[in-house]
């Protein structure tokens, strides 16, 4: 197991260490925390990629379990936020945005699980990549909310009462940011995903799509 392929992996535990921290609430700026371990565990999206370039360690492992690595975090993010109702306007709206990229990316990860059986490894396109940079910025958007609201009374707790008003505020465009950032997500995680099947669809389908 070579140092990328360990960075790709470290995604999985980062993201459970968030969850936990999200659901039990610890210590006090346990929720900024959570953002600051998400916000590595994306950077690390970049880090394996340039690692494995660097080192001249880029393999078809390495290659498959980014893509996978990806998912499981995002995933797990939203199906956590969503079971935990951290922030009400995500658990009133979003399931059936979440449950679209559920099942885009549960029926793509099928794919390439079918092509790697045939010998051909499926990497990440560049429509991939943009849909997961919406994703992971959307998550981190709703993670400095809950950080905003749950940690600045206790950790700032002057400036809170001060500036209460701006802070509100300021947590409402961070809304409108995560929603635009879900809209857009869910949009292209969909139209590439109906591309990947027309390119590929012939790993399950058994003839040539497109």
């Amino acid at each position: 197991m070579n140092l990328p392929n360990l960075v790709t992996l470290s995604r999985i535990p980062l993201m459970l260490i968030v969850v936990a921290l999200l659901a039990y609430d610890p210590f006090s700026g346990a929720h900024l925390a959570a953002l600051l371990i998400f916000l590595f565990a994306a950077l690390t999206d970049w880090l394996d990629g340039w690692l494995a370039r660097r080192m001249g360690q880029t393999s078809d492992f390495g290659k498959f379990m980014d893509a996978l690595s990806d998912k499981i975090l995002v995933l797990g993010m939203f199906v956590s936020l969503l079971a935990l109702d951290k922030g009400n306007e995500l658990a009133e709206w979003a399931l059936f945005p979440v449950l679209l990229i559920l099942s885009r990316e549960f029926l793509i990860t099928g794919l390439r699980l079918a092509a790697a059986a045939q010998g051909v490894i499926l990497a990440a396109e560049r429509a991939g990549k943009i849909k997961t940079v919406l994703q992971l910025c959307c998550l981190t958007l709703f993670l400095a909310k809950l950080a905003l609201e749950h940690d600045s009374p206790v950790l700032f707790p002057k400036a809170s009462v001060l500036y209460q008003n701006e802070i509100a505020s300021f947590s409402e465009w961070i809304s409108v940011g995560a929603v635009v950032a879900l809209v857009a997500a869910t949009i292209i995680t969909v139209t590439s995903g109906i591309g990947y099947m027309w390119r590929h669809g012939n790993l399950f389908f058994g003839e040539k799509t497109g």
